[in-house]
């Protein structure tokens, strides 16, 4: 998922970002992040299916953590951005738009899960229950 940060990140900073004031260039940024994570969460989730709603929202509380600590140490750390200005991309009243891309991210699993998106999960988790029966009846 870092990669798809950092890929979003450099499309913005060398391609529309340059069109557009810094406001404009944000939203439509993160809009292109949840379209993007969004993808790749479905992606995952046809090669790894998720087995229940509950595992689906602990990846997406997990990604959330990762996301935020990374965001919050890598912005600081290695960026050097003030706190102060990591804090101010979670302000929606001033149209910053960071906190759908985080709330995205965290619920996508669950979504998709639900959705029945990844149409290899029933497959998948039938095909489990088909091996553990079998393991069962040797018994």
């Amino acid at each position: 998922m870092v990669f798809i940060g950092i890929l979003n990140g450099v499309i913005r900073q060398f391609g529309y970002g340059k069109f557009l004031n810094e406001l404009l260039a944000h939203q439509v940024s993160c809009v292109t992040g949840i379209i993007l994570f969004g993808l790749y969460i479905w992606f995952l989730s046809l090669h790894w299916p998720l087995e229940s709603s509950r595992q689906a929202l602990v990846v997406g509380l997990i990604w959330l953590g990762l996301t935020v600590s990374f965001e919050f140490l890598f912005g600081h750390y290695v960026a050097k951005h003030t706190w102060n200005k990591l804090i101010c991309d979670y302000n929606i009243l001033e149209g910053r738009l960071w906190a759908l891309v985080l709330i995205a991210i965290s619920i996508a699993p669950y979504v998709i899960y639900k959705s029945g998106l990844s149409t290899t999960r029933q497959g998948a988790v039938a095909e489990r229950q088909k091996t553990a029966a079998e393991t069962n009846r040797r018994k």
